[in-house]
């Protein structure tokens, strides 16, 4: 019993707060050909969605001038903005993204 109440206190004086990271994904149904379908994929962190035809507020909130848009949060403040071409495609790649979700992460080490 005694070295079970030794390890939860190890392990309790062990944990440390780190970031967390939030994807937003902004588009719009008329939009949906160039929804960025590959944000599911991403690991370590959390990725909303948001169609502005229907919440329509969040375009002057989070200052939305092109679609999609993908914004990268951590610890609830802007980190990082992706934003669509003139053809209105994202430019950056899961592998961009995925990269600034782990620095951001790592960063708490």
């Amino acid at each position: 019993m005694r070295l079970i109440l030794m390890f939860a206190l190890m392990c309790l004086c062990a944990t440390k707060s780190y970031s967390q990271v939030v994807v937003k994904h902004f588009n719009a149904s008329w939009n949906d050909a160039n929804k960025v379908a590959w944000l599911g994929k991403l690991t370590d962190c959390s990725v909303k969605y948001y169609d502005l035809t229907k919440y329509p507020k969040l375009k002057t909130k989070y200052k939305i001038v092109v679609l999609p848009t993908i914004i990268v949060f951590v610890d609830g403040e802007e980190k990082k903005r992706y934003q669509a071409n003139i053809m209105m495609q994202i430019d950056a790649k899961q592998e961009d993204v995925q990269e600034f979700v782990d620095e951001s992460i790592m960063s708490d080490f």
